[in-house]
């Protein structure tokens, strides 16, 4: 009867109880097995891992670190093959001693870098240098900046969904600068562009059929049309066209769609699986992220954001870059923020996403390269037996202490500003050519002005936040309160910034690695455990705390958000002055 009601139809199948694996033992006794899903995140410098339950919990996590190389100035590149063995590593890692039909499905993410391989899927070198195994362009490379902005001047269609601005970081200009700096080296060897994301999932299923999450977000495709033809010919790649652009991706899928049969008999035995593992289609990192917390049930934390749909909520992932996510149920033009993109994250709505080039990395530029770091390196070790700090929370307390008891910390900003685009600006202006500023240096160098200096970098990151948010509502969003994850999510101090700056609740996942929470997602829909991404988010994204604005401090940054635009109007000020002849 039991048996009956649990609809059993056989060994090792999953019951409608979804959580578990049931079969019987040797002896026929019933067994009940727990059943997982794997999130695997490919970022800058690492590759991560995790073990998630169905219901988005972390049972397990593991990361290695990946190459970068810097051939040149302002070219970053790394090696598809190193990434893939670490990838394995990891995984084997996070699913030891675990039984490998208990591991239903596996989803992977991975930052928006350029892959290139022959017609035999072998790599191709991306440099001048000729080493086929650095055939990789980093998302953060702008060699093609020249390139992004020919294409921008040639006006076609296709960048109103990008903000109306070529990005560099974006793969037109990259494989325009690949034919026109190596066309025989690389260009005339290529038979295959992938995103990174789709070449992790292509490695694993081994099939070619591209998540429309990289394509729509950094190809210029466009669903349900496809391809624009007319645009790769007037900016002179129209080689692509060829096979129905074989190269570059003929097939396409939601993110979180089953790709294949599964995992291969090659890679399961890479990665330490079973072949047929479920493969869901991939997501950038940062649409990983977002998944992993923007879906969260909100009921009983009192959020603006209840009761409404989930176009309230704006996802940021912060990390060595930031990248900011809203979605709409129809398709809002933002000038300077990418997007809309239809489908590029949760499958039927649309997303804009705005961003900045260099968060996490200009807050470890910043600090290090002070005088003063050395001095706080020894005051942390001094501290590091007995309260467990690293530099940024050292710093937070520092910053604490030096502010009155009676007042923010906040404050202690008031004379010291930034403007953050020291790797140019990705949204709103969507201007590579803007640089770093700050305004208000003494000749004093002390720990205190290290820590003021950190202080016044996470406001110009927020405040560069609101720049986006203001954009994005003149343009129809209304975001009620933002979900952040990432690695500068851990950072206190940075939350309640961007809570004060912009005046609306933060709110921080239960999970701290909700990115590998959001690849597992995909593991998990393409096991068809879930019906849909929307369902999943909902069950597998949990709010963990809620960080609300202090209105003590709203004055101020009305104030410090006037001086930041001030900075930008100088900033071009002075590039004009200068440009006069």
């Amino acid at each position: 009867m039991f048996l009956e009601q649990m609809n059993w139809v056989g060994v090792g199948v999953v019951s409608p109880l979804q959580d578990w694996m049931i079969s019987l033992s040797s002896s026929g006794h019933l067994l009940m097995a727990e059943v997982f899903y794997v999130g695997v995140d490919v970022g800058t410098a690492s590759v991560r891992a995790a073990l998630v339950t169905r219901e988005g919990l972390l049972k397990s996590t593991a990361q290695e670190p990946i190459g970068i190389w810097e051939p040149e100035s302002d070219h970053y590149v790394q090696s598809s093959t190193e990434i893939w063995e670490k990838c394995c590593t990891v995984v084997k890692k996070v699913t030891h001693g675990v039984e490998k039909s208990q591991i239903r499905g596996i989803g992977f993410d991975a930052t928006c870098s350029l892959v290139v391989l022959d017609q035999s899927f072998q790599p191709v070198p991306v440099s001048q240098e000729g080493d086929p195994q650095r055939n990789v362009v980093m998302w953060m490379d702008h060699r093609a900046t020249e390139q992004a902005d020919r294409i921008t001047k040639n006006g076609h269609r296709v960048l109103s969904r990008v903000g109306g601005v070529m990005s560099p970081e974006m793969q037109p200009p990259k494989l325009l600068w690949l034919k026109e700096n190596l066309k025989e080296n690389c260009w005339n060897k290529a038979s295959h562009f992938f995103d990174l994301p789709d070449f992790l999932s292509w490695k694993a299923s081994g099939s070619l059929t591209r998540s429309l999450c990289t394509l729509v977000c950094k190809w210029t495709y466009c669903p349900p049309e496809g391809w624009e033809a007319s645009f790769w010919t007037s900016i002179g790649l129209d080689d692509l066209l060829e096979n129905n652009f074989s190269k570059i991706g003929s097939v396409t899928c939601p993110p979180g769609s089953p790709l294949g049969e599964g995992l291969t008999q090659e890679a399961a035995a890479d990665l330490g699986l079973d072949p047929g593992t479920a493969v869901g289609a991939s997501l950038i990192d940062a649409h990983a992220g977002g998944l992993g917390v923007i879906g969260a049930d909100v009921k009983g934390f009192h959020l603006p954001c209840e009761g409404l749909p989930i176009t309230a909520r704006m996802a940021l992932i912060c990390g060595t870059s930031t990248c900011h996510m809203a979605i709409s149920e129809q398709p809002r033009f933002v000038p300077g923020v990418w997007g809309p993109y239809l489908s590029a994250m949760v499958p039927g709505l649309w997303l804009n996403e705005g961003g900045q080039s260099v968060t996490g990395r200009l807050i470890d530029h910043m600090v290090k390269g002070h005088t003063a770091y050395t001095q706080l390196q020894e005051q942390v070790q001094q501290r590091l037996p007995f309260a467990g700090e690293n530099i940024y929370s050292y710093l937070n307390n520092h910053l604490s202490s030096m502010a009155n008891s009676c007042s923010a910390v906040d404050l202690l900003g008031s004379s010291l500003h930034v403007w953050p685009d020291f790797h140019g600006n990705r949204s709103p202006l969507a201007d590579p050519t803007l640089k770093g500023m700050v305004v208000g240096l003494s000749l004093s160098q002390t720990l205190d002005d290290l820590a003021l200096l950190y202080l016044a970098t996470m406001q110009a990151l927020a405040l560069g936040t609101l720049h986006i948010l203001e954009a994005m509502k003149e343009a129809g969003h209304e975001i009620r309160t933002l979900f952040l994850c990432g690695g500068l999510s851990k950072n206190n101090l940075f939350v309640q910034i961007h809570a004060n700056t912009t005046g609306l609740p933060v709110v921080l996942p239960d999970q701290t690695e909700a990115v590998l929470v959001g690849a597992a997602v995909l593991g998990a829909c393409a096991s068809r455990h879930y019906s849909s991404i929307q369902e999943a988010m909902e069950k597998m994204a949990k709010v963990g705390k809620v960080v609300q604005p202090d209105s003590e401090v709203q004055s101020f940054y009305e104030r410090k958000y006037k001086v930041f635009l001030r900075l930008l109007a100088h900033q071009r000020e002075c590039q004009a002055l200068m440009s006069q002849r």
